[in-house]
């Protein structure tokens, strides 16, 4: 596992949604990087799958078309330190026109994310978070 400071009550996970209108061949893929309190790393986890879930949805846009809201997954779940609240989105990513593979690459299954992740494996991929 990777490195929880203790005390730590507050992760960021990234939660990837991709969003279908009826009628087009392009997808839209969100990221939205989101606070989840949580008293460690497998509540957070939890939490975070359940916002993704939360989210997913079916309505009818300002043309009429029917948009398809769906949970993709998680892309990444970190620990922070320090207070903050709960379901903050912090940052925001768009995508355009993902083909299936490019849409599933974004998510990691659970022992991919950072925060599950020995600290060893950042140092052997070459991507240790900055």
């Amino acid at each position: 596992m990777g490195y929880i400071p203790s005390g730590a009550k507050w992760y960021i996970a990234d939660i990837v949604q991709e969003f279908k209108i009826e009628g087009e061949n392009e997808n839209v893929v969100h990221i939205d990087t989101t606070l989840i309190r949580a008293d460690s790393p497998e509540e957070a986890y939890e939490k975070a799958v359940e916002l993704g879930r939360e989210a997913a949805d079916s309505y009818k846009n300002s043309d009429g078309k029917v948009v398809n809201v769906l949970y993709r997954g998680l892309r990444n779940l970190n620990v922070v330190d320090g207070e903050l609240e709960h379901g903050t989105e912090l940052l925001f990513e768009r995508r355009h026109s993902l083909s299936e593979q490019e849409t599933n690459d974004l998510v990691r299954e659970k022992d991919q994310l950072s925060v599950f992740r020995p600290i060893k494996s950042y140092i052997d991929d070459g991507d240790a978070p900055q």
